[in-house]
């Protein structure tokens, strides 16, 4: 299904000729999310991205599908329950982007631990239990010292006590994103990048479509549509005030996350680790493995600077490499080992008090609670009790733990949906794990309003198991199913690696991009494979520029950086022959890769 500059053009079209039911402002995950849903089920549906889709925060997460655990510190059982709940329902529709990847979890004694080892065993019991993976084969484990410094033995072994193993799930968080889009796209979505909402178009006090600017022609547009949401992430109070001049909103708190790029040959670790900062200071920090490196973060600080241009600064990096040289001491690492790094907005919600990647406020546990979790755990694990009489354990706890009355507002922990006075929708907050449960969420209240005030009737697809572009695939039998991809693409004349690459990368979207090599030849300074990852990007993907390829499209900068230098200007010439850009244009393009990828290799610090 071609996705293309070309397409842009068309969409850009099709929306100022009619209404549209709903016009969606924002690419990221959560209106990636919701076009898909809203195109499946028959809305007209348009979708404006003020820069590439998933630009923002949804390009630098974490890279997870991650179920939570540490909120089982507070036992804050229903953040976790729809959190694993939900990671299911993204494995089922997206089967070839989030992949299992165990994680590792070391237990110090040390002030202000998360965990000690019997409060862990507690916590991944109850996690296994709401993940229904109890007595399967990742299944959690407790480890000792000797078993943990077996898995990881250049972990510091000063104050181990032990830790555990529990199932956790490595994601390609810009993937999902496109994979969503792509399927909105087939399903007759008009999709836009580059197009930045200025303003509302009124009819009385009631909004009835959106001003907006073609930031690529400078063309002014006006879009109209029946409802408006707003979905743009940690710019959500700036577009609700672009209505609202006199009495401005403050519903977000953004806060900066940042994560920093060695090659494993400087630090490796054979499975991710989770562990506390040391510093006693509430955080828990990533260090995971990935395509020949490992990365690690997340920093989690207020930012109130330039929404679209987070930056790793300074700080940033001291407080990571201290606390990674802390746990790896042998690790000796300094800026100068860094590859690569990322800033990313967090777009929590203003009052909840917790961030990392809930929104909630985290509350405490009374000391009988405690027991009595405890006892109806341990009895559901020696058969003694049913999953039932855990549940109601649970739900008697909810009182005394923190955010157990979901908001009205609210389809998903940390999350809002709110209509304004002037039928301004704004769906924010949340985590990505949750992205298909807000978007449902908003959609039963869009297909309501449309069915009262519009008289307009549609049927609600189930997302539960519709799945993404490129994730017709057996979840079960995921990993099978991707080798006999492979297997084509060797076929097609690619190496198996590189074959195997593109298999998971594009999922069963594969088959597509190998037939490409029917008509595309390799581009100077390319392999084959780049060439037709390329091609398809620009065709099916709607990349405009080398940095939305190499950076979103695949993740070639972050974690292949030593091979970007090789290819960054076949990249450049290739795409400026495709696209037929004039010197100037070209010249542009190669500036912003230049400045994309000093911003990314951390120049500045280590200069």
């Amino acid at each position: 299904m071609e996705f293309s500059k070309r397409t842009r053009t068309r969409a850009l079209e099709k929306m100022q000729e009619q209404t549209l039911d709903l016009l969606i402002i924002g690419g990221g995950i959560t209106g990636a999310g919701l076009a898909l849903q809203a195109a499946a089920s028959g809305l007209d549906t348009g979708l404006i991205e003020m820069q590439d889709f998933a630009e923002g925060t949804s390009s630098r997460s974490t890279k997870l599908v991650h179920g939570g655990l540490r909120y089982l510190k507070q036992f804050d059982v229903e953040v976790v329950s729809d959190t694993v709940s939900e990671r299911a329902v993204v494995q089922r529709i997206a089967p070839h982007i989030p992949k299992p990847d165990p994680m590792l979890l070391p237990v110090y004694d040390e002030p202000g631990a998360t965990f000690n080892l019997f409060r862990l065993k507690v916590a991944m019991d109850l996690y296994d239990l709401l993940a229904g993976v109890n007595g399967s084969s990742v299944a959690n484990q407790v480890l000792s010292r000797e078993q943990v410094l077996e898995r990881e033995p250049d972990l510091r072994k000063e104050g181990l006590v032990g830790g555990g193993v529990y199932l956790d799930f490595r994601n390609n968080d810009a993937r999902l994103v496109i994979e969503n889009l792509k399927r909105a796209n087939q399903d007759g979505a008009y999709l836009a990048s580059h197009v930045k909402a200025e303003g509302f178009l009124f009819e009385g006090d009631q909004i009835v479509g959106v001003q907006a600017r073609d930031l690529l022609t400078d063309q002014t547009l006006e879009i109209r549509a029946r409802l408006v949401i707003n979905t743009t992430g940690p710019w959500s109070d700036q577009v609700r005030n672009l209505s609202n001049p006199d009495q401005a909103f403050s519903l977000m708190r953004p806060t900066k996350g940042v994560h920093l790029v060695v090659d494993s040959s400087r630090l490796k670790v054979s499975q991710p680790v989770y562990f506390d900062s040391g510093l006693a200071d509430g955080r828990m920090i990533f260090v995971l493995p990935r395509e020949n490196k490992t990365y690690f973060g997340t920093t989690d600080t207020d930012y109130q600077g330039d929404l679209a241009h987070p930056r790793v600064e300074q700080e940033d990096v001291d407080y990571l490499l201290e606390i990674v040289n802390h746990r790896f001491p042998e690790a000796h690492l300094t800026v100068a080992d860094i590859e690569s790094g990322w800033a990313g907005l967090r777009p929590l919600i203003a009052g909840n008090n917790a961030s990392d990647y809930n929104g909630g406020d985290n509350g405490s546990l009374s000391d009988a609670s405690f027991e009595q979790l405890i006892d109806a755990v341990q009895a559901y694990l020696a058969k003694e009790k049913t999953r039932e009489d855990v549940e109601h354990v649970l739900s008697k706890m909810e009182s005394s733990t923190s955010e157990k009355s979901l908001d009205p507002s609210a389809v998903s922990r940390g999350s809002s949906l709110e209509r304004d006075p002037n039928g301004l929708l704004t769906l924010a907050g949340g985590k990505i794990t949750d992205y298909r449960k807000m978007a449902e969420g908003a959609m039963e209240l869009i297909l309501q309003i449309l069915a009262e005030e519009f008289q307009r009737s549609f049927t609600l697809v189930h997302s539960k198991t519709y799945p993404v572009s490129g994730g017709e695939l057996n979840p079960h039998n995921v990993e099978a199913e991707l080798e006999v991809f492979a297997q084509l693409g060797v076929a097609r004349g690619l190496d198996k690696d590189e074959a195997k690459y593109l298999a998971n990368l594009y999922g069963s979207n594969a088959p597509k991009v190998y037939a490409l090599a029917q008509t595309v030849e390799a581009a100077p300074g390319l392999s084959l494979a780049d060439t037709l990852s390329l091609h398809y990007a620009m065709q099916s993907e709607l990349a405009l520029s080398p940095v939305d390829f190499l950076l979103r499209r695949t993740n070639y900068m972050l974690f292949k950086r030593e091979q970007v230098d090789g290819i960054k200007d076949a990249v450049v010439e290739e795409m400026a022959r495709y696209y037929e850009w004039s010197s100037e244009e070209k010249a542009t393009y190669q500036a912003e890769l230049e400045a994309s990828l000093a911003e990314n290799d951390l120049v500045s610090l280590k200069a």
